[in-house]
């Protein structure tokens, strides 16, 4: 599908809620879903908390990415703490299971948990993520999550509204590659992040270079940015 022939569906939130906070893992996933949400008129706003990604260097790229689209498009963007600590508490003994498995549950869990309790205590009234875009989620276990940490709240809701369909995959491809967003090469967490590699070296590639793959582009000029 080329861009040009690509047709805007009018989305409406629950309860046809026109303030949605937005969890956001990274700019390639959200980049689509923050642009539907804007040429539907709702106002919404970043809220970018995953402790999860691994290591500090990986988490501070994939956030510059998310919050430059951000400020392009004056989407007010919300720093959330990088509490990895507390992350690696969270998931304690769980460290061997398996990618989409109880880990992945419990991760969901404690950032919309996060993300329920700032939209509480700041107005909003729905939720929703970037997270069920990508291809490499179960969709049914992102969803679960984060309608229960909606519902840890009086009238507040998860929005559930599938973001892959009408095209939303491939034009999540297309702006990725439009904006050169940085291209994260595993989920992101130091667990993900092992068995990623463990893969690569099993088939004979190299292990993950941090901070030099980008859509589109791979140069020095590009690579600059994101160091600090």
């Amino acid at each position: 599908m080329k861009p040009t022939e690509f047709t805007r569906p009018i989305l409406t939130p629950p309860n046809n809620s026109k303030k949605v906070l937005l969890h956001s893992c990274c700019a390639p996933c959200s980049g689509e879903v923050m642009e539907a949400m804007t040429a539907s008129g709702i106002d919404y706003t970043i809220f970018f908390y995953n402790p999860n990604i691994h290591p500090l260097r990986e988490y501070e790229i994939r956030k510059e990415e998310n919050m430059r689209f951000a400020e392009q498009h004056n989407i007010p963007f919300i720093d959330a703490d990088y509490d990895a600590d507390n992350w690696f508490e969270r998931v304690k003994g769980m460290e061997n299971e398996p990618e989409r498995g109880i880990r992945c549950t419990e991760c969901f869990d404690m950032r919309f948990e996060r993300t329920a309790l700032y939209a509480y205590e700041n107005g909003f009234d729905t939720i929703s993520s970037s997270l069920a875009i990508s291809r490499w989620k179960d969709m049914d276990q992102i969803n679960g999550c984060g309608e229960r940490a909606a519902a840890r709240y009086p009238n507040m809701l998860y929005w559930t509204y599938n973001w892959r369909k009408d095209g939303g995959s491939q034009r999540m491809l297309e702006i990725s590659k439009q904006e050169q967003f940085y291209q994260q090469e595993y989920c992101g967490c130091v667990y993900s992040l092992r068995d990623t590699n463990n893969w690569r070296l099993s088939k004979g590639r190299p292990r993950i270079e941090f901070g030099v793959k980008f859509y589109g582009v791979n140069d020095t000029a590009t690579l600059k940015k994101t160091e600090k």
